[in-house]
């Protein structure tokens, strides 16, 4: 594992147990292929990942879709490439 300025960190100071359940946001418009955009960059990360289980909650107006996936996070460096392929994806605003 290395933290963001690349120095390993050793297994028992991760917050993280490996491998675990890890809940991520992501915002972006309410368009039609958002959520089968998130549920692809998902199953990259996460072969094992259930399309069912997506939360989803729209904005009060409906312009924007709240979706939350869980994969099962495996190492850090895993989780690290899922946030930056997420927040780079041209469908994301947010990813948290």
């Amino acid at each position: 594992m290395t933290s963001f300025n690349n120095a390993p960190i050793p297994p028992e100071q991760s917050l993280i147990d490996y491998p675990s359940q890890f809940p991520i946001k992501v915002m972006g418009a309410h368009v039609e292929g958002f959520v089968e955009a998130i549920v692809s960059v998902a199953q990259q990360f996460d072969p094992a990942f259930d399309a069912a289980s997506v939360e989803k909650r729209p904005s009060s107006g409906g312009k924007y879709l709240g979706v939350t996936i869980t994969v099962t996070a495996t190492s850090r460096e895993q989780l690290d490439e899922l946030y930056r392929t997420l927040t780079t994806h041209p469908m994301v605003k947010v990813v948290l």
